[in-house]
C-alpha cells in the first residue's frame, strides 16, 4: 500500500495541507495513522476519499439540508460505513428531485399568475392583513421590500396599503421564495416582468449576472441542483469502489 505525506497528498489533490488537516478535522476521513517521527501517514484511500468529498461538494446548495446530507455521506465513508452511505445518499437524491419538482412547479404556478386578470380581494390591505391573507410573517413582507421586490404606497395615515397589484406581485415573491430561488433571481423576473420583457421565466429566473459567484449565491438553481444530482451519480458509483477497495487493504492487513 502506498503511503503519503500531508504535503503529498495535498498536492495530488490540487489543495492546501492545511485543509487536508480540515478534513481530518471535520472527519471527512479516516484519522491517519501517526509515523515514529509524529508525521500523518496518508493511503490512497484518504487521497481517493478527499477527491470523492471534492465532487460531493462542489455546488453550495443548503436548502432542505442537503449540504449536510453530504457531509453525512462523506463522513459516513471516512468511518467506513458504506451502508449508512448509500442510505443518504439515497436520501440525497430524493430530496434533490423533490427540490426540482417544486421550482418546476413554482415556474408553473407564476406563469399562471403572470397571464391571471385580476386577484379577488379586497381593495387594499394593510400590511398585517396582508401577512395573514399570504401565510407569511411581517417580517419577510419587510424583508421583501428592503430588498427592493416591491415598493408599497402609503394611505393618509401613514400606513403601507397593499392593492391587487401588489398582492399578485407578493403571490410570485411567496412561490418563488418556497421553492427556494433566491431574492436576486426573483427580482430580475420582477424587473423584466415591470420592462415587460420576460422571453422565458424559467430562463431569467435561472441566468445570473455574467460576474455572478454560482456556488456562493447559488441562484442558477435548477442548473444548481441538475448539477448536484449528477455529482451524487457519481458519488453513488464511487461508493462500491471504494468499499471494494477497502475490504483489499484490510485483507492485505491481515496477511
Amino acid at each position: 500500500m502506498t503511503h503519503y505525506t500531508t504535503s503529498q497528498v495535498a498536492k495530488l489533490v490540487g489543495l492546501h495541507p492545511n485543509t487536508i488537516r480540515r478534513y481530518e478535522e471535520w472527519k471527512l476521513i479516516p484519522k491517519p495513522e501517526r509515523a515514529a517521527n509524529g508525521y500523518r501517514i496518508f493511503t490512497d484511500y484518504h487521497v481517493q476519499l478527499i477527491r470523492l468529498a471534492r465532487v460531493a461538494f462542489q455546488i453550495e446548495i443548503l436548502q432542505s439540508g442537503l449540504r449536510r446530507k453530504m457531509w453525512t455521506v462523506i463522513r459516513a465513508l471516512a468511518a467506513d460505513d458504506f451502508d449508512l452511505a448509500k442510505q443518504e445518499l439515497t436520501d440525497y437524491q430524493l430530496v434533490v428531485d423533490g427540490e426540482m419538482a417544486n421550482a418546476h412547479e413554482s415556474i408553473t404556478i407564476v406563469e399562471a399568475l403572470i397571464h391571471g386578470t385580476t386577484v379577488t380581494t379586497p381593495e387594499t390591505l394593510t400590511r398585517s392583513e396582508t401577512a395573514e391573507y399570504l401565510g407569511v410573517t411581517i417580517d419577510a413582507l419587510r424583508n421583501w421590500e428592503l430588498n427592493g421586490l416591491l415598493t408599497v404606497k402609503r394611505s393618509a395615515n401613514g400606513y403601507r396599503m397593499y392593492n391587487e397589484e401588489d398582492l399578485k406581485r407578493l403571490k410570485i415573491i411567496r412561490t418563488l421564495r418556497g421553492a427556494n430561488y433566491s431574492l436576486e433571481a426573483i427580482l430580475r423576473l420582477l424587473l423584466s416582468l415591470d420592462q415587460q420583457r420576460v422571453p422565458s421565466i424559467k430562463e431569467v429566473l435561472d441566468t445570473p449576472k455574467p460576474d455572478a459567484d454560482l456556488i456562493a449565491v447559488c441562484d442558477q438553481l435548477l442548473t444548481s441542483l441538475k448539477k448536484a444530482k449528477e455529482n451524487a451519480e457519481i458519488v453513488q458509483a464511487k461508493i462500491a469502489q471504494l468499499k471494494t477497495y477497502y475490504q483489499k487493504a484490510k485483507e492485505k492487513e491481515s496477511l
